[in-house]
Protein backbone atom coordinates (compact mmCIF):
# COMPACT_ATOMS: atom_id res chain seq x y z
CA UNK A 1 0.00 0.00 0.00
CA UNK A 2 2.79 2.41 0.86
CA UNK A 3 4.43 1.72 -2.48
CA UNK A 4 1.24 2.82 -4.22
CA UNK A 5 0.68 5.91 -2.11
CA UNK A 6 4.12 7.41 -2.68
CA UNK A 7 3.86 8.00 -6.45
CA UNK A 8 0.29 9.26 -6.02
CA UNK A 9 1.40 11.78 -3.39
CA UNK A 10 4.34 12.76 -5.56
CA UNK A 11 2.10 13.34 -8.56
CA UNK A 12 -0.27 15.33 -6.39
CA UNK A 13 2.50 17.56 -5.06
CA UNK A 14 3.54 18.29 -8.65
CA UNK A 15 -0.05 19.15 -9.56
CA UNK A 16 -0.40 21.42 -6.51
CA UNK A 17 2.45 23.49 -7.90
CA UNK A 18 1.00 23.51 -11.40
CA UNK A 19 0.04 27.15 -11.36
CA UNK A 20 3.63 28.13 -10.68
CA UNK A 21 4.60 26.20 -13.79
CA UNK A 22 1.78 27.52 -15.97
CA UNK A 23 2.78 29.65 -18.91
CA UNK A 24 1.03 31.42 -21.80
CA UNK A 25 0.00 29.06 -24.58
CA UNK A 26 2.09 28.99 -27.77
CA UNK A 27 0.76 30.48 -30.99
CA UNK A 28 -1.75 28.44 -32.96
CA UNK A 29 -0.02 26.24 -35.57
CA UNK A 30 -2.84 24.07 -36.96
CA UNK A 31 -6.24 25.10 -38.27
CA UNK A 32 -8.91 24.02 -35.78
CA UNK A 33 -12.58 23.25 -36.43
CA UNK A 34 -15.00 23.07 -33.51
CA UNK A 35 -17.91 20.96 -34.72
CA UNK A 36 -21.36 19.89 -33.49
CA UNK A 37 -21.70 22.75 -31.04
CA UNK A 38 -24.39 25.31 -30.22
CA UNK A 39 -22.68 28.48 -31.39
CA UNK A 40 -23.72 31.74 -29.71
CA UNK A 41 -22.36 34.35 -32.13
CA UNK A 42 -22.61 37.22 -29.65
CA UNK A 43 -24.70 39.48 -31.91
CA UNK A 44 -27.98 37.79 -31.02
CA UNK A 45 -27.70 34.89 -33.48
CA UNK A 46 -27.43 31.21 -32.53
CA UNK A 47 -26.37 28.34 -34.82
CA UNK A 48 -27.55 24.90 -33.70
CA UNK A 49 -25.19 22.01 -34.47
CA UNK A 50 -22.74 24.42 -36.07
CA UNK A 51 -19.05 24.61 -36.78
CA UNK A 52 -16.47 27.34 -36.25
CA UNK A 53 -13.08 27.24 -37.98
CA UNK A 54 -10.06 29.33 -36.96
CA UNK A 55 -6.48 29.55 -38.19
CA UNK A 56 -3.49 31.69 -37.12
CA UNK A 57 -5.59 33.07 -34.28
CA UNK A 58 -8.39 34.36 -36.55
CA UNK A 59 -11.87 33.01 -37.19
CA UNK A 60 -12.08 31.95 -40.82
CA UNK A 61 -15.56 30.42 -41.02
CA UNK A 62 -18.74 29.94 -39.01
CA UNK A 63 -21.22 27.55 -40.63
CA UNK A 64 -23.30 24.39 -40.36
CA UNK A 65 -21.66 22.28 -43.10
CA UNK A 66 -19.01 19.60 -42.67
CA UNK A 67 -15.40 20.73 -42.16
CA UNK A 68 -12.76 20.67 -44.84
CA UNK A 69 -9.92 18.10 -44.75
CA UNK A 70 -6.46 18.42 -43.19
CA UNK A 71 -7.48 20.32 -40.09
CA UNK A 72 -7.73 19.45 -36.40
CA UNK A 73 -11.35 18.59 -35.62
CA UNK A 74 -12.75 18.89 -32.08
CA UNK A 75 -16.20 17.31 -31.76
CA UNK A 76 -18.07 19.32 -29.13
CA UNK A 77 -20.99 16.87 -28.95
CA UNK A 78 -23.57 19.55 -28.30
CA UNK A 79 -21.56 21.84 -26.02
CA UNK A 80 -22.13 25.60 -26.18
CA UNK A 81 -19.66 27.96 -27.87
CA UNK A 82 -19.42 31.64 -26.87
CA UNK A 83 -17.24 34.68 -27.57
CA UNK A 84 -14.77 35.44 -24.79
CA UNK A 85 -16.32 37.54 -22.01
CA UNK A 86 -14.90 41.07 -21.64
CA UNK A 87 -14.47 42.72 -18.23
CA UNK A 88 -14.99 46.35 -19.17
CA UNK A 89 -13.80 48.11 -16.00
CA UNK A 90 -11.54 46.46 -13.44
CA UNK A 91 -8.34 46.85 -11.43
CA UNK A 92 -7.37 43.25 -12.20
CA UNK A 93 -3.60 42.78 -12.16
CA UNK A 94 -3.12 46.03 -10.23
CA UNK A 95 -3.90 44.48 -6.84
CA UNK A 96 -3.41 40.95 -5.52
CA UNK A 97 -4.63 41.08 -1.91
CA UNK A 98 -6.77 44.06 -0.94
CA UNK A 99 -5.65 44.03 2.69
CA UNK A 100 -1.94 43.94 1.81
CA UNK A 101 -0.82 47.40 0.75
CA UNK A 102 2.39 46.21 -0.91
CA UNK A 103 0.34 44.24 -3.47
CA UNK A 104 -1.75 47.26 -4.52
CA UNK A 105 -0.63 49.48 -7.40
CA UNK A 106 -3.89 50.92 -8.72
CA UNK A 107 -3.61 54.59 -7.77
CA UNK A 108 -1.03 57.37 -7.74
CA UNK A 109 -0.29 60.33 -5.51
CA UNK A 110 -1.97 63.55 -6.58
CA UNK A 111 -5.44 64.49 -7.76
CA UNK A 112 -4.99 65.02 -11.51
CA UNK A 113 -2.93 62.29 -13.20
CA UNK A 114 -4.00 61.86 -16.85
CA UNK A 115 -0.47 60.75 -17.80
CA UNK A 116 -0.53 57.70 -15.49
CA UNK A 117 -0.75 54.45 -17.52
CA UNK A 118 -2.38 51.49 -15.79
CA UNK A 119 -0.94 49.11 -18.38
CA UNK A 120 2.67 49.35 -17.18
CA UNK A 121 1.62 48.27 -13.67
CA UNK A 122 -0.42 45.30 -14.90
CA UNK A 123 0.85 42.06 -13.35
CA UNK A 124 0.41 39.11 -15.72
CA UNK A 125 1.49 36.71 -12.93
CA UNK A 126 -1.50 37.53 -10.73
CA UNK A 127 -3.12 34.36 -9.36
CA UNK A 128 -6.53 36.02 -9.74
CA UNK A 129 -6.34 36.12 -13.55
CA UNK A 130 -6.65 32.35 -13.90
CA UNK A 131 -9.85 32.28 -11.84
CA UNK A 132 -11.46 34.63 -14.36
CA UNK A 133 -10.37 32.58 -17.35
CA UNK A 134 -11.98 29.50 -15.80
CA UNK A 135 -15.34 31.26 -16.04
CA UNK A 136 -14.87 32.48 -19.61
CA UNK A 137 -13.51 36.00 -19.02
CA UNK A 138 -10.69 36.34 -21.56
CA UNK A 139 -10.21 40.13 -21.95
CA UNK A 140 -10.22 43.01 -19.47
CA UNK A 141 -10.05 46.80 -19.48
CA UNK A 142 -7.51 47.65 -16.76
CA UNK A 143 -8.56 50.86 -15.01
CA UNK A 144 -6.59 53.05 -12.57
CA UNK A 145 -8.26 54.48 -9.48
CA UNK A 146 -7.76 57.35 -7.07
CA UNK A 147 -7.84 61.13 -7.43
CA UNK A 148 -10.19 63.04 -9.69
CA UNK A 149 -8.48 62.16 -12.99
CA UNK A 150 -6.95 58.73 -12.39
CA UNK A 151 -5.11 58.13 -15.66
CA UNK A 152 -5.49 55.93 -18.73
CA UNK A 153 -6.89 52.42 -19.04
CA UNK A 154 -5.86 49.70 -21.50
CA UNK A 155 -7.47 46.48 -22.71
CA UNK A 156 -5.45 43.30 -22.13
CA UNK A 157 -5.84 39.65 -23.07
CA UNK A 158 -5.50 37.31 -20.12
CA UNK A 159 -2.77 34.93 -21.31
CA UNK A 160 0.56 36.71 -21.52
CA UNK A 161 4.16 36.74 -20.28
CA UNK A 162 4.23 40.47 -19.52
CA UNK A 163 2.21 43.64 -20.04
CA UNK A 164 3.67 44.20 -23.50
CA UNK A 165 2.39 40.78 -24.61
CA UNK A 166 -0.94 41.33 -22.85
CA UNK A 167 -1.72 44.70 -24.50
CA UNK A 168 -4.77 44.42 -26.74
CA UNK A 169 -5.71 48.09 -27.05
CA UNK A 170 -3.31 50.54 -25.45
CA UNK A 171 -4.37 53.71 -23.60
CA UNK A 172 -7.96 53.64 -24.81
CA UNK A 173 -9.38 56.23 -22.43
CA UNK A 174 -8.99 58.77 -19.61
CA UNK A 175 -10.88 58.15 -16.34
CA UNK A 176 -12.57 60.99 -14.46
CA UNK A 177 -14.15 60.37 -11.04
CA UNK A 178 -17.04 62.82 -10.81
CA UNK A 179 -17.17 64.52 -7.38
CA UNK A 180 -20.38 63.66 -5.54
CA UNK A 181 -23.24 66.09 -6.09
CA UNK A 182 -25.24 65.11 -3.04
CA UNK A 183 -24.83 66.44 0.48
CA UNK A 184 -24.02 64.02 3.28
CA UNK A 185 -26.45 64.16 6.24
CA UNK A 186 -24.93 65.71 9.36
CA UNK A 187 -24.94 62.42 11.31
CA UNK A 188 -22.74 60.77 8.65
CA UNK A 189 -20.39 63.70 8.09
CA UNK A 190 -16.76 63.46 9.15
CA UNK A 191 -15.70 65.89 11.91
CA UNK A 192 -14.54 69.14 10.35
CA UNK A 193 -15.94 68.29 6.89
CA UNK A 194 -17.44 71.15 4.91
CA UNK A 195 -21.21 71.37 5.34
CA UNK A 196 -22.02 72.18 1.73
CA UNK A 197 -20.47 69.23 -0.05
CA UNK A 198 -22.18 70.05 -3.34
CA UNK A 199 -20.60 73.50 -3.37
CA UNK A 200 -17.21 71.94 -2.73
CA UNK A 201 -17.75 69.42 -5.55
CA UNK A 202 -18.84 72.12 -8.02
CA UNK A 203 -15.67 74.06 -7.27
CA UNK A 204 -13.59 70.96 -7.99
CA UNK A 205 -15.48 70.32 -11.23
CA UNK A 206 -14.86 73.94 -12.18
CA UNK A 207 -11.12 73.47 -11.66
CA UNK A 208 -11.16 70.34 -13.86
CA UNK A 209 -12.99 72.21 -16.62
CA UNK A 210 -10.38 74.96 -16.42
CA UNK A 211 -7.68 72.29 -16.71
CA UNK A 212 -9.38 70.83 -19.80
CA UNK A 213 -9.64 74.29 -21.38
CA UNK A 214 -5.93 74.77 -20.77
CA UNK A 215 -5.30 71.39 -22.43
CA UNK A 216 -7.44 72.39 -25.41
CA UNK A 217 -5.47 75.59 -25.83
CA UNK A 218 -2.20 73.67 -25.44
CA UNK A 219 -3.13 71.28 -28.26
CA UNK A 220 -4.21 74.21 -30.40
CA UNK A 221 -0.61 75.41 -30.49
CA UNK A 222 1.83 74.07 -33.06
CA UNK A 223 4.98 74.50 -30.95
CA UNK A 224 5.57 74.33 -27.20
CA UNK A 225 8.43 75.94 -25.32
CA UNK A 226 8.08 73.14 -22.74
CA UNK A 227 6.35 69.78 -22.98
CA UNK A 228 3.61 69.29 -20.38
CA UNK A 229 3.13 65.54 -19.86
CA UNK A 230 -0.29 65.90 -18.24
CA UNK A 231 -1.62 68.03 -21.06
CA UNK A 232 0.02 65.81 -23.69
CA UNK A 233 -1.82 62.80 -22.26
CA UNK A 234 -5.18 64.46 -22.98
CA UNK A 235 -4.60 64.85 -26.73
CA UNK A 236 -6.51 61.65 -27.48
CA UNK A 237 -9.66 63.10 -25.92
CA UNK A 238 -9.65 66.03 -28.32
CA UNK A 239 -9.00 63.98 -31.46
CA UNK A 240 -11.38 61.23 -30.20
CA UNK A 241 -8.81 58.46 -30.20
CA UNK A 242 -9.44 58.15 -26.46
CA UNK A 243 -12.69 57.76 -24.55
CA UNK A 244 -13.77 60.05 -21.73
CA UNK A 245 -14.80 57.57 -19.00
CA UNK A 246 -16.74 59.33 -16.25
CA UNK A 247 -17.46 57.40 -13.05
CA UNK A 248 -20.71 58.58 -11.48
CA UNK A 249 -24.18 57.35 -10.46
CA UNK A 250 -26.68 60.16 -9.88
CA UNK A 251 -28.72 61.96 -12.53
CA UNK A 252 -27.14 65.32 -11.61
CA UNK A 253 -23.66 63.87 -12.00
CA UNK A 254 -24.45 62.23 -15.33
CA UNK A 255 -25.97 65.49 -16.64
CA UNK A 256 -22.78 67.28 -15.61
CA UNK A 257 -20.70 64.65 -17.45
CA UNK A 258 -22.80 65.11 -20.61
CA UNK A 259 -22.42 68.89 -20.39
CA UNK A 260 -18.63 68.56 -20.09
CA UNK A 261 -18.48 66.14 -23.03
CA UNK A 262 -20.54 68.57 -25.13
CA UNK A 263 -18.29 71.51 -24.29
CA UNK A 264 -15.11 69.70 -25.35
CA UNK A 265 -16.64 67.35 -27.94
CA UNK A 266 -15.46 64.22 -26.11
CA UNK A 267 -16.58 60.65 -26.74
CA UNK A 268 -18.35 59.91 -23.46
CA UNK A 269 -18.88 56.62 -21.60
CA UNK A 270 -20.53 56.61 -18.17
CA UNK A 271 -19.26 54.09 -15.62
CA UNK A 272 -21.47 53.13 -12.70
CA UNK A 273 -24.54 55.02 -13.93
CA UNK A 274 -26.94 53.53 -11.38
CA UNK A 275 -29.62 56.12 -12.22
CA UNK A 276 -29.20 55.85 -16.01
CA UNK A 277 -32.67 54.28 -16.36
CA UNK A 278 -34.15 57.65 -15.32
CA UNK A 279 -32.62 59.59 -18.25
CA UNK A 280 -32.57 57.23 -21.23
CA UNK A 281 -33.82 59.92 -23.65
CA UNK A 282 -30.91 62.23 -22.83
CA UNK A 283 -28.38 59.40 -23.05
CA UNK A 284 -29.66 58.32 -26.45
CA UNK A 285 -29.83 61.87 -27.75
CA UNK A 286 -26.17 62.42 -26.83
CA UNK A 287 -25.03 58.95 -27.99
CA UNK A 288 -23.68 58.08 -24.55
CA UNK A 289 -22.68 54.48 -23.82
CA UNK A 290 -22.99 53.04 -20.31
CA UNK A 291 -20.96 50.58 -18.23
CA UNK A 292 -23.33 49.54 -15.45
CA UNK A 293 -21.52 48.76 -12.22
CA UNK A 294 -22.36 45.82 -9.96
CA UNK A 295 -25.88 44.76 -11.00
CA UNK A 296 -25.99 42.53 -7.89
CA UNK A 297 -26.29 45.46 -5.50
CA UNK A 298 -28.84 47.68 -3.78
CA UNK A 299 -30.45 50.50 -5.79
CA UNK A 300 -28.99 54.00 -5.75
CA UNK A 301 -31.95 55.59 -3.93
CA UNK A 302 -33.87 54.21 -0.95
CA UNK A 303 -37.24 54.61 -2.69
CA UNK A 304 -36.22 52.74 -5.86
CA UNK A 305 -37.43 49.19 -6.43
CA UNK A 306 -35.12 46.78 -4.64
CA UNK A 307 -34.59 44.90 -7.93
CA UNK A 308 -33.93 48.06 -9.97
CA UNK A 309 -30.24 47.22 -10.62
CA UNK A 310 -31.39 43.94 -12.21
CA UNK A 311 -33.88 45.76 -14.45
CA UNK A 312 -31.71 48.68 -15.56
CA UNK A 313 -30.07 46.70 -18.37
CA UNK A 314 -33.45 45.92 -19.93
CA UNK A 315 -34.46 49.60 -19.68
CA UNK A 316 -31.30 50.67 -21.53
CA UNK A 317 -31.72 47.91 -24.13
CA UNK A 318 -35.30 48.96 -24.80
CA UNK A 319 -34.21 52.60 -25.20
CA UNK A 320 -31.51 51.59 -27.72
CA UNK A 321 -28.58 52.60 -25.52
CA UNK A 322 -25.30 50.72 -25.85
CA UNK A 323 -24.40 49.24 -22.46
CA UNK A 324 -22.36 46.57 -20.72
CA UNK A 325 -21.83 45.61 -17.09
CA UNK A 326 -18.79 45.47 -14.81
CA UNK A 327 -17.67 44.77 -11.27
CA UNK A 328 -16.17 48.16 -10.49
CA UNK A 329 -14.80 49.21 -7.12
CA UNK A 330 -12.14 48.06 -4.68
CA UNK A 331 -12.82 44.32 -5.01
CA UNK A 332 -13.51 44.59 -8.72
CA UNK A 333 -10.51 42.45 -9.60
CA UNK A 334 -11.62 39.01 -8.37
CA UNK A 335 -15.38 39.51 -8.75
CA UNK A 336 -15.09 39.80 -12.54
CA UNK A 337 -15.45 36.01 -12.70
CA UNK A 338 -19.14 36.49 -11.84
CA UNK A 339 -19.86 38.62 -14.92
CA UNK A 340 -21.58 35.81 -16.86
CA UNK A 341 -23.90 35.09 -13.94
CA UNK A 342 -24.78 38.74 -13.46
CA UNK A 343 -25.67 38.93 -17.13
CA UNK A 344 -27.81 35.84 -16.53
CA UNK A 345 -29.67 37.69 -13.77
CA UNK A 346 -30.46 40.50 -16.21
CA UNK A 347 -31.78 37.85 -18.60
CA UNK A 348 -34.35 37.04 -15.91
CA UNK A 349 -35.34 40.70 -15.63
CA UNK A 350 -36.23 41.73 -19.17
CA UNK A 351 -33.32 40.83 -21.45
CA UNK A 352 -33.24 37.76 -23.67
CA UNK A 353 -30.36 35.33 -23.10
CA UNK A 354 -28.65 36.44 -26.32
CA UNK A 355 -29.08 40.14 -25.45
CA UNK A 356 -27.53 39.45 -22.03
CA UNK A 357 -24.64 37.64 -23.71
CA UNK A 358 -24.13 40.52 -26.17
CA UNK A 359 -23.97 42.92 -23.22
CA UNK A 360 -20.75 41.33 -21.93
CA UNK A 361 -19.23 40.48 -25.31
CA UNK A 362 -20.03 42.53 -28.43
CA UNK A 363 -21.44 45.54 -26.55
CA UNK A 364 -18.36 45.69 -24.34
CA UNK A 365 -16.12 45.45 -27.40
CA UNK A 366 -17.98 48.31 -29.09
CA UNK A 367 -17.70 50.52 -26.01
CA UNK A 368 -13.97 49.83 -25.66
CA UNK A 369 -13.31 50.28 -29.39
CA UNK A 370 -12.21 46.71 -30.13
CA UNK A 371 -15.34 45.36 -31.87
CA UNK A 372 -13.45 45.15 -35.19
CA UNK A 373 -11.27 42.35 -33.79
CA UNK A 374 -13.30 40.68 -31.02
CA UNK A 375 -16.63 40.53 -29.21
CA UNK A 376 -18.41 38.05 -31.50
CA UNK A 377 -17.72 34.83 -33.38
CA UNK A 378 -17.52 36.28 -36.87
CA UNK A 379 -15.15 35.77 -39.77
CA UNK A 380 -11.98 37.86 -39.53
CA UNK A 381 -12.12 38.42 -35.78
CA UNK A 382 -9.71 37.00 -33.22
CA UNK A 383 -10.51 33.46 -32.12
CA UNK A 384 -11.38 34.38 -28.51
CA UNK A 385 -13.64 31.45 -27.80
CA UNK A 386 -15.21 29.82 -24.72
CA UNK A 387 -16.70 26.31 -24.69
CA UNK A 388 -19.10 25.29 -21.93
CA UNK A 389 -20.98 22.09 -21.17
CA UNK A 390 -24.01 24.12 -20.07
CA UNK A 391 -25.37 27.66 -20.25
CA UNK A 392 -22.46 30.03 -19.61
CA UNK A 393 -24.83 32.56 -17.98
CA UNK A 394 -26.28 30.03 -15.54
CA UNK A 395 -24.28 29.44 -12.37
CA UNK A 396 -25.76 25.97 -11.91
CA UNK A 397 -25.07 24.52 -15.35
CA UNK A 398 -22.03 26.50 -16.54
CA UNK A 399 -18.88 24.43 -16.80
CA UNK A 400 -16.14 25.87 -19.01
CA UNK A 401 -14.19 22.99 -20.54
CA UNK A 402 -11.99 24.79 -23.10
CA UNK A 403 -11.04 28.34 -24.02
CA UNK A 404 -8.97 29.92 -26.77
CA UNK A 405 -7.35 33.37 -26.83
CA UNK A 406 -6.30 34.43 -30.34
CA UNK A 407 -6.54 30.78 -31.37
CA UNK A 408 -4.28 29.52 -28.56
CA UNK A 409 -5.90 26.94 -26.28
CA UNK A 410 -5.26 28.20 -22.76
CA UNK A 411 -4.76 26.34 -19.49
CA UNK A 412 -7.92 26.60 -17.34
CA UNK A 413 -6.23 25.48 -14.12
CA UNK A 414 -6.05 27.86 -11.18
CA UNK A 415 -5.04 27.98 -7.52
CA UNK A 416 -8.60 27.48 -6.27
CA UNK A 417 -9.09 24.33 -8.33
CA UNK A 418 -5.78 23.01 -7.04
CA UNK A 419 -6.78 23.62 -3.41
CA UNK A 420 -10.09 21.90 -4.07
CA UNK A 421 -8.30 18.82 -5.36
CA UNK A 422 -5.73 19.02 -2.55
CA UNK A 423 -8.29 18.77 0.23
CA UNK A 424 -10.41 16.23 -1.61
CA UNK A 425 -7.29 14.10 -1.55
CA UNK A 426 -6.58 14.82 2.12
CA UNK A 427 -10.06 13.78 3.26
CA UNK A 428 -10.47 10.97 0.69
CA UNK A 429 -13.42 12.67 -0.99
CA UNK A 430 -14.26 11.20 -4.39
Amino acid sequence: MKKLLFPIALLFSIKALAQENMHPAPAQTRTIALTNGVIHIGNGQVIENGMIVFSNGKITDVRTTAPIADIQIIDLKGKHVYPGIIASSTNLGLVEVSAVRSTADYDELGDINPSIRSLVAYNTDSKVINTLRSNGVLLANIVPQGGTISGTSSVVQLDAWNWEDAAYKTDNGIHFNMPSLINVPAQFRRPGAEEDRVKQSLEKIGSIRAFLREAKAYHGETNHAQVNLKLEALQGLFNKTKIFFVHCDLVKEMMMAIEMAREFDFKLVLVGAGDSWLMTDMLKQNKVAVILSQPHSLPTADDDDVDQPYKTGAALQKAGILFTICQDGGDGFWRQRNLPFQAGTMAAYGLTKEEALSAITLNAAKILGIDNITGSLETGKDANIVISEGDLLDMKSSKVTQAFIQGREINLDNKQKQLFERYKYKYSIK
